[in-house]
């Protein structure tokens, strides 16, 4: 995919950053929990969190851990996340940095830990993405990857990516745990393991939130009042007088370890 694309990402949350910082579904939630459980964060750890955006998993795992550097592709939202975090008081080892998730920054084997939630279906080149964040792991470090887990049932798979690219034209692809699986492998990464976590979204927050106006959002709730009744079921679609209040979808946390040796 072309650098214009990733402009078009740049431009895309230089707009919306507000609202990505200022989200309560992003700042809180059991994949934080379940990523702290499985990373087992520890004061001497050196982290970094990819694509940060508003900072929320920065800020999580600061207070447990030496170091977070907070990467993003768009430095509106870094100045944004940097804000947020200053607001909160008391966290001073988190340092920010423009960096693009498939042409890391940094030199090989400088965290312990990474993480990257909620970002990877931005990513033009996820295997490319992968390959960096076992490069700038050291030997031993630990990753946890959370994004929108994509189903199974390729008419309801394919329903969802249009669904989330009249949302948001930067979303490129959602993948599913079988996907996931077999990329990280084939970056290196061994000890894999999954669960999944449901997500309610109010829809008309969600919709906005892209940056979407009036018409956007009524055309993509006609889209989900008019899907068929399979995915009204799976994503559990509520609605309310021919308008959409919520609908649920499905997070997938990935934990893997870059091997002690080579």
């Amino acid at each position: 995919m072309d650098k214009g694309f990733k402009d078009r990402v740049r431009e895309q949350f230089t707009r919306t950053a507000e609202r990505y910082v200022h989200d309560e579904g992003f700042a809180r939630g059991d994949d934080l929990v379940e990523a702290a459980r499985l990373l087992k964060p520890t004061p001497d750890d050196l982290m970094l969190d990819v694509a940060t955006g508003g900072g929320h998993t920065a800020l999580f795992f600061a207070p447990l851990v030496r170091s977070v550097v907070a990467s993003d592709l768009t430095m509106q939202i870094l100045k944004k996340a940097q804000e947020f975090i200053s607001e909160e008081g008391g966290i001073e080892n988190v340092t920010f940095r423009e960096a693009d998730a498939e042409d890391l920054p940094f030199p090989a084997g400088s965290f312990t830990l990474l993480t990257c939630r909620i970002a990877p279906h931005h990513f033009p080149d996820v295997p490319l993405a992968l390959k960096e964040f076992f490069r700038v792991l050291r030997r031993g470090g630990r990753m946890v990857i959370i994004d929108t887990l994509l189903p199974e049932d390729p008419e309801i798979a394919e329903l969802y990516q249009t669904m989330e690219q009249m949302r948001d034209p930067t979303h490129v692809q959602a993948f599913t745990e079988k996907g996931w699986v077999k990329m990280i492998e084939e970056a290196g990464f061994i000890n894999i393991q999954t669960s999944t976590f449901p997500k309610t979204h109010d829809f008309v927050t969600w919709a906005k939130r892209s940056g979407l106006d009036r018409q956007g959002v009524q055309k993509l709730n006609r889209f989900f009042i008019e899907a068929p009744p399979k995915f009204h079921d799976y994503f559990q679609v509520e609605t309310f007088a021919g308008e959409v209040e919520s609908y649920t979808d499905r997070k997938l946390l990935i934990y893997a370890t870059r091997p002690e040796k080579k």
